[in-house]
C-alpha cells in the first residue's frame, strides 16, 4: 500500500481539475445524470433485467462506475491525495451507495472478486473521513440519496 500523504501538492490540484473537466464531457454528463436519476437496483439480477448488457443504459452505468473506479485507483495508488479529492466531490459516494447493495452479487455472478475494489476502498475511507469531521454526516447523505 502506498504511504499516506499529509499534504496536498499542485499536482493533486491539477489532477482534481482535470477529473472535473472530464466530468463535464457531454457523454459522461449524460451518463451521470441517468445514473443519478435511475440506478437504484435492489439486486444485481434486477439491474441486469432493467439494463441488460448491450443496452444504452448498461453502457451509461458502466461509463459512470468505471470513471469513478479510475478516479479511486489514483487515490489507492498514491497518485492523488485523498483529502483534496474528498473536499471536491461527493459523487463517488453517491455511486458507491447505489452500487454497494449489489456489488457482492455482481462480483460473484461475474467471478470477479476485485470488481470496483478501488471505488469501494476509497468510498470506505471517504465515509470515515466524513464522519470524523462531522459525525453522522455520511449516514444523512446516504439516506438522502439512497
Amino acid at each position: 500500500m502506498p504511504p499516506t500523504r499529509t499534504q496536498v501538492t499542485y499536482d493533486d490540484v491539477n489532477l482534481v481539475l482535470r477529473l472535473y473537466e472530464l466530468r463535464r464531457e457531454s457523454k459522461l454528463r449524460e451518463a451521470r445524470a441517468w445514473f443519478t436519476a435511475n440506478f437504484r437496483p435492489q439486486t444485481w439480477a434486477e439491474a441486469l433485467e432493467k439494463w441488460p448488457p448491450g443496452s444504452p443504459e448498461n453502457a451509461m452505468y458502466r461509463q459512470v462506475v468505471s470513471y469513478w473506479e479510475m478516479c479511486a485507483s489514483f487515490i489507492t495508488a498514491g497518485v492523488l491525495f485523498d483529502e483534496i479529492f474528498f473536499e471536491n466531490t461527493r459523487e463517488l459516494l453517491l455511486v458507491y451507495v447505489r452500487l454497494e447493495k449489489v456489488l457482492p452479487e455482481m462480483r460473484k455472478a461475474n467471478i470477479d472478486p476485485l470488481a470496483f475494489h478501488n471505488l469501494e476502498k476509497v468510498a470506505k475511507r471517504f465515509i470515515e473521513w466524513m464522519n470524523h469531521r462531522a459525525p453522522g454526516s455520511y449516514e444523512a447523505f446516504a439516506k438522502r440519496i439512497g
